[in-house]
């Protein structure tokens, strides 16, 4: 996976190519932006709040996927911030 592909490919091919499966998070807390889980059989499951801007949904989303597959894509803006837990 490159930094060109992460930011360049519609984001449900992504999802599809990295086996990520989508859910819709009950969290409605304004802070939380989303959380990616790497489940024991090596796939991942992203969780993004309901309602979010679409460019938000997909900017977050992509950082981290980036994160989990270890292709750094720079800084989020200032207003977000990814933890790893």
């Amino acid at each position: 996976m490159t930094a060109a592909r992460l930011l360049d490919a519609p984001l449900d091919d992504l999802l599809l190519e990295l086996n990520v499966e989508l859910h819709l998070s009950s969290i409605t807390d304004p802070g939380f932006i989303g959380a990616l889980v790497q489940l024991r059989d090596g796939s991942l499951v992203l969780s993004m709040p309901p309602g979010r801007p679409r460019l938000e949904r997909d900017t977050v989303a992509r950082a981290m996927l980036g994160h989990a597959v270890g292709v750094p894509l720079g800084p989020l803006p200032g207003m977000y911030e990814l933890t790893e837990l």
